[in-house]
């Protein structure tokens, strides 16, 4: 067994879904930047500007909106805010409600 100090966290994040409380992470799929307008009219974007729609994230380094799915629980989709240095989650909510 290795004594050197791993740099990445080896604890396990808990995260507070709306409907069934906190939870384990391995609960939880991740989906991805939150409130991404989908482009009113696809058909007529270039090339160029649907994939900066498909790919393109602001990856913040600090507090930051995500998509959350409790998919070994409700299966409900929710919001988190979420701090990408230190993975504290602030904050959950339900997807149809604003951020409170």
């Amino acid at each position: 067994m290795s004594t050197v100090p791993r740099p990445w966290r080896t604890d396990m994040l808990t995260i507070h879904c709306p409907w069934c409380g906190p939870r384990d992470e391995t609960e939880f799929s991740y989906g991805g930047e939150a409130d991404i307008a989908r482009p009113a009219a696809p058909d007529g974007l270039s090339d160029a500007a649907w994939a900066d729609y498909l790919f393109m994230r602001t990856n913040p380094k600090g507090w930051h909106c995500e998509q959350w799915n409790h998919a070994h629980g409700c299966r409900r989709w929710f919001k988190a805010e979420r701090h990408t240095v230190t993975y504290e989650i602030r904050v959950t909510w339900p997807m149809h409600r604003e951020q409170p």
